[in-house]
């Protein structure tokens, strides 16, 4: 395994009654907040006026950027970049699951430089500073309230671009798991895809790492297997909905990569279907998935899908190691298409044949898609019509 080094200096606030804390995080950083959410979710389970109400406790001055949209989209990154400079903003208040958080950390970047927001996905410019950002989590997935990273979506360029930078980290974020239990059975389902895709795509890895590692990744899966059906069918489960929350914080915020220099592969390709066609990213997830580790599997990457198997989904060891690993890719289709209820198909979503193509080579880059197994335009449309 590689050295590494581990610093994620996120202040999380976990549990109910926290925001009570919410004014003092704030007031750290100025006067001037940028409260900013989505379609109005917040207002009609009263969190909308809990946050309202502890900004102007703390004698602090409100601004609003509401109706940011699903795959967040740069328009919206822009229009938040424009208030910030406008109004001389010192800190952003993202209220909202990943989609609010990700556009705002890219607000929060856009207020600090000339240039359109989109160079920073179109130009690759460089991220050297941003506001500060503060966040309360509504929607477990993406575990952006903990990471450095954020996914804009481009329609007028059909681009969709997830790109990471430290800047970008929040400086603290409210996770209360009781502000989860309005979210319905399919946006959980959807978040419960998300979470184990981020935790697959370092898992499913043939470079050397740690055993403590791959032992917290299979257990986060367990967890998320466990938790899920319940949340769904008891919205309001503390513990369920607890677990889910904290398996999207720990999934993605580095920490079990470990050290090893991780390429993601379904997370690429998922991009281009949102991109063009706007799904649900969590569900373009739970689709590509299992047809990409049926693809992957051979006989030098079948050790991991064995260890998988047995000791995520609790599968006879004593099978011969092919047996297991089909298995296992067999139940994890069953637990997120028949336990999670979730399309199956491209066909059913509506992606065509005809834009497999383009999306593939763009989801390689014209090139090869490095990952558990390397990627070319070729291998890519063969996954994508394992998925018709």
């Amino acid at each position: 395994m590689n050295n590494f080094v581990y610093d994620i200096p996120v202040k999380v606030y976990f549990g109910e009654n926290q925001l009570g804390h919410l004014g003092e995080e704030l007031s750290k950083y100025g006067k001037k907040v940028l409260l900013t959410y989505g379609g109005g979710s917040i207002k009609k389970i009263g969190l909308y006026d809990e946050v309202v109400a502890e900004i102007k406790k703390a004698g602090l001055e409100l601004f609003e950027l509401s109706g940011i949209e699903p795959n967040p989209r740069i328009d919206s990154v822009r229009e938040g970049t424009n208030i910030c400079k406008k109004e001389k903003i010192d800190v952003l208040l993202a209220v909202g699951g990943g989609s609010t958080l990700d556009a705002t950390k890219w607000m929060a970047a856009g207020a600090c430089v000339e240039h359109d927001p989109w160079d920073f996905f179109s130009k690759w410019a460089p991220v050297e500073k941003a506001l500060p950002v503060v966040t309360v989590l509504t929607l477990s997935a993406t575990g952006s309230e903990m990471d450095c990273g954020g996914v804009v979506s481009n329609p007028e360029t059909k681009d969709k671009i997830g790109r990471m930078a430290r800047p970008l980290l929040p400086k603290a974020s409210f996770l209360d798991p009781t502000k989860t239990y309005t979210v319905s059975p399919y946006q959980t389902a959807c978040g419960a895809a998300d979470m184990m895709s981020h935790i697959m795509e370092v898992y499913f890895d043939m470079e050397p790492g740690m055993y403590m590692l791959d032992c917290f990744m299979e257990s986060m899966l367990k967890t998320v297997i466990k938790y899920a059906p319940i949340a769904m069918k008891e919205p309001d489960n503390y513990e369920a909905r607890a677990n889910l929350m904290w398996v999207s914080s720990w999934a993605i915020n580095g920490f079990i990569n470990g050290g090893r220099q991780i390429a993601w592969s379904c997370h690429p390709m998922e991009h281009e279907l949102s991109a063009i066609y706007d799904i649900t990213h969590g569900l373009g997830l739970a689709i590509l998935t299992p047809r990409w580790l049926e693809y992957c599997l051979d006989e030098t990457t079948v050790s991991k899908y064995y260890q998988f198997g047995v000791n995520v989904f609790g599968i006879d060891p004593k099978l011969d190691a092919m047996s297991v690993a089909k298995k296992s890719i067999e139940m994890l289709r069953d637990f997120f298409f028949e336990t999670l209820q979730l399309k199956s198909t491209f066909t059913e979503v509506g992606i065509k044949k005809e834009d497999f193509p383009i999306m593939a080579k763009k989801s390689c880059g014209g090139d090869v898609l490095p990952g558990f197994k390397p990627l070319k335009q070729d291998d890519i449309e063969k996954i994508f019509e394992m998925c018709l």
